[in-house]
């Protein structure tokens, strides 16, 4: 069951060379949005990796809208509270900075041409809760670093990093360091 819906998820991603920029080989994964059976097979996918990796032990999942050379995007943060409601669990927002109200705090990461920065509010968990971060893709991994970042300045343990897509020959999953990471698609 499990390669069939992982088939069907795949079958839909397409892609584009030179997009956004020459050189590029852009993953679009709008199909599987736009298809309610392949979106909900890559949140059950998602969902059944973390109940076997860590059982009951997650308390929230972290989605995440980024800041990348296109502008925001916010593809990734369409997994975080789907996943989060199968799995029966909340989802805590991580955002570009000043889209948040109230305290936050905030994490710094390299694009390719600046910075960018992404907060948390500053009562979204409690010292010690346990997380998930999720988002669409990972490429070089400064978001999903950040993200981390962030959710240790809380006081929280980030349990793994999770992704639907993942380019490999970006490496993204070495800015990680020690956190756990899974994709349920790896392309170079």
């Amino acid at each position: 069951m499990a390669d069939s819906e992982l088939q069907l998820v795949a079958r839909r991603i397409r892609s584009f060379p030179d997009f956004p920029v020459p050189g590029v080989l852009f993953r679009d994964i709008s199909p599987v949005l736009k298809d309610p059976d392949s979106f909900r097979a890559s949140i059950s996918l998602l969902a059944n990796h973390l109940k076997k990796a860590h059982g009951g032990r997650i308390d929230y999942i972290a989605g995440k809208w980024r800041v990348s050379p296109t502008g925001l995007d916010s593809r990734g943060f369409l997994f975080g509270p789907s996943l989060a409601q199968e799995l029966g669990l909340g989802c805590v927002l991580i955002r570009k900075r000043g889209k948040l109200p109230g305290p936050t705090v905030c994490a710094s990461y390299a694009l390719e041409y600046g910075k960018a920065e992404l907060e948390i509010q500053t009562d979204a968990l409690e010292p010690g809760q346990k997380v998930v971060v999720v988002d669409d893709l990972l490429a070089t991994g400064g978001t999903m670093r950040a993200a981390c970042e962030l959710l240790g300045q809380l006081q929280a343990q980030v349990l793994e990093c999770v992704s639907l897509v993942e380019l490999t020959s970006l490496k993204g999953r070495e800015k990680l360091g020690t956190v756990p990471f899974f994709s349920l698609l790896q392309y170079e």
